[in-house]
């Protein structure tokens, strides 16, 4: 299980380098297309959790507060479904292969998805519409948690020599293209519709257009291959000690974490707090979260192909270490009434790019811990884990704390304190792992 640094023509000659263009730009497309379905559903829910909140757990005498809060507790249960969805699609993906296995999971997530948007609200069913929208979003869960770990193994593995990172990188792109895709369908809807139409069936269209998604996400996959990395493992080989992989995955977790607070408090959780806390109007929250978002956006890709040339540690640990002195100045400028709009539009797209420095390397930097026999179940978990505890989480911890202290700071906080601790993490990694074969 030992790695080697090689040259272009070792690498070439490898399981990551074998497969051709063609084949590459398939597994790219094929793999990020269900990032995107997935990550814009979640956007979505978080765009829209004070609708949910009001649809779903509200009865009569129940405050907005205690409804919200309780939106944010199934968006926080949904995630920590998705360590059991990692566990139990990365052993069939690892032993099956990735191909079957992410075929399966787009079919659970769409379906799944779909159904959220045909559910009956409390004021029709009563108490058991929160409990079945719970049950939809176990099942989302499971589904997110099989789909990171087969997604980035299927990109990664297909990458070109030298282009790892790169390839890894189309995965947080396409997280950030569905929660720019669910922030511009929210905004569209909160356009055109009035809030009486929104909050009666606006909110059920964006979960319905998942299904054309879906079936689309379900005709690449029908047509990939199975990467190269897999089919070409050596039967033989011993499976990697389970202290080793426990470690590695408990090791991604702190690497991780910094990335999934920051990302989830400024690109998912920000709405309902410029809501709640400062009073802003459903469109400002919107166009704010936007910004974040093409902030994002722009810097996953370049933070990706940079990663390939300087290694992952470099770029991942400056993004880490900037989120967490950034985090309260950000803040503060978001809470001055005085401060000029475009300012605050700049800083919430700046905080969106140091994001993007973290989630650009991080998909290749993960399936760089594990060898390819469990490759697939182990950086599933890793991220699994990491997003169940600090972005499942942050709405609620967030929302819950403020409502406890009365603290608007809360979000700095957080941000502050997950990204000093991945800072830590990610020292230490290896600055030559960039250049490493992945392991068998």
């Amino acid at each position: 299980m030992t790695t080697s640094v090689h040259g272009p023509a070792e690498e070439a000659a490898g399981p990551s380098g074998s497969a051709g263009p063609p084949r590459s730009r398939r597994a790219l497309v094929a793999g990020s297309v269900g990032n995107f379905i997935e990550w814009y559903e979640f956007g979505v829910y978080g765009y829209f959790a004070t609708v949910i909140a009001a649809v779903f757990f509200t009865p009569e005498g129940g405050s907005d507060a205690e409804a919200l809060i309780r939106t944010y507790a199934s968006f926080a249960l949904a995630f920590f479904f998705r360590p059991v969805g990692a566990a139990l699609f990365g052993r069939v993906g690892d032993r099956v292969g990735r191909r079957p296995t992410l075929i399966l999971v787009v079919l659970l997530m769409t379906a799944a998805t779909t159904l959220i948007g045909l559910l009956p609200t409390y004021a029709t069913v009563g108490a058991a519409a929160p409990w079945l929208l719970t049950l939809l979003r176990i099942l989302q869960g499971l589904s997110a948690g099989g789909e990171f770990g087969g997604a980035v193994s299927l990109m990664t593995e297909f990458a070109p020599p030298g282009r790892r990172g790169l390839y890894g990188a189309w995965q947080s792109f396409t997280v950030a293209l569905g929660l720019l895709g669910g922030a511009g369908v929210a905004a569209v809807l909160a356009t055109v519709l009035t809030e009486q139409q929104l909050g009666s069936w606006g909110w059920r269209v964006p979960f319905l257009l998942t299904l054309p998604m879906g079936l689309g996400a379900l005709w690449l996959r029908l047509r990939l291959e199975e990467t190269p990395s897999f089919t070409q493992r050596r039967p033989e080989a011993v499976a990697a000690p389970v202290r080793e992989t426990v470690r590695a995955i408990a090791l991604g977790v702190g690497r991780l974490m910094g990335w999934s607070a920051a990302g989830y408090t400024f690109l998912v959780v920000m709405p309902s707090y410029l809501q709640s806390v400062l009073d802003a109007t459903f469109q400002q929250a919107l166009i704010a979260t936007v910004l974040a978002n093409a902030g994002f956006a722009a810097a996953i890709l370049p933070a990706g192909a940079l990663s390939d040339r300087v290694g992952r540690r470099a770029v991942m640990l400056s993004g880490a270490v900037v989120a967490a002195l950034a985090a309260f100045p950000l803040l503060d400028l978001l809470q001055d009434p005085a401060a000029p709009t475009a300012a605050k539009g700049l800083a919430v797209c700046a905080a969106g790019a140091v994001v993007g420095l973290m989630a650009g390397p991080g998909p290749a930097m993960l399936a760089e811990m594990f060898p390819t026999r469990v490759r697939y179940t182990g950086l599933g978990l890793a991220y699994a884990l990491s997003n169940a505890v600090f972005s499942g989480c942050a709405g609620l911890i967030i929302t819950e704390t403020i409502e406890r202290t009365g603290d608007a700071d809360i979000p700095a906080h957080y941000v502050a304190a997950t990204c000093a601790v991945s800072a830590v993490a990610l020292a230490a990694l290896r600055g030559d792992d960039h250049r490493r074969a992945l392991r068998d």
